[in-house]
């Protein structure tokens, strides 16, 4: 399923204009994603939970030239999913 699916959906449920639907739909994404680059974490009741987990910086080694390099210390965003939606997927 893709943005513009939703949209369609959303739009032939609720009878709202594709347009308006799609602004609505574009801002919320942006809202998730400024929170999250903020490093707040997002939690849908029943839904999931959007979480930034932190990865400490570690050395690694690349088998293919010999050499070490270290990857420094970022943030990563994952998605858990709720109670509700584990009963309702396979």
């Amino acid at each position: 399923m893709t943005k513009a699916d939703i949209i369609k959906q959303i739009h032939a449920k609720t009878g709202i204009r594709s347009s308006a639907v799609r602004q609505i739909v574009e801002e919320f994404l942006s809202t998730i994603k400024a929170d999250m680059a903020d490093g707040h974490n997002i939690y849908f009741r029943g839904f999931g939970s959007f979480v930034v987990k932190h990865h400490a910086e570690k050395q690694v080694y690349n088998i293919n030239n010999g050499t070490h390099s270290i990857i420094p210390p970022h943030n990563v965003p994952t998605f858990k999913p709720g109670k509700d939606m584990m009963h309702k997927t396979p």
